[in-house]
């Protein structure tokens, strides 16, 4: 059975740093792609960032780029979210995802493909 556990929620202050982790069970990395979604209140849930598990390349939203970093320690299976310079508008309930390869790197950041879920760890920034 594929479990993902997400944790590393919180509130932190505009500019501030978080980490979020996502342990996962039931599936071989190496087999998946693991992404991180987020979701506002009312609004649809969008691609964060994802990491191949067959080659270990990344995929960011341009929101992100060069602030938020995916990262997998295969000794704890766990798949990290580095996320720096957090701004307000990165407020939101974010989700680790996991679907088996291969598929298309075009729609590794459309939740569509992903039929495996965490429960979802609150991000709160304030300016």
């Amino acid at each position: 059975e594929v479990q993902l556990v997400e944790s590393g929620g919180g509130l932190v202050q505009a500019g501030g740093s978080l980490r979020l982790s996502c342990v996962f069970s039931g599936f071989t990395f190496g087999d998946y792609a693991v992404g991180w979604f987020r979701q506002v209140s009312g609004k649809e849930r969008e691609g964060v960032s994802c990491i191949d598990g067959n080659d270990y390349r990344s995929y960011y939203a341009d929101a992100v780029k060069g602030r938020f970093t995916i990262s997998i320690d295969n000794s704890k299976n766990t798949v990290y979210l580095e996320m720096n310079t957090l701004k307000p508008e990165d407020t939101a309930v974010y989700y680790c995802a996991a679907s088996s390869l291969p598929f298309s790197s075009t729609y590794y950041l459309h939740e569509n493909e992903y039929g495996y879920w965490g429960q979802g760890t609150k991000v709160t920034v304030s300016s």
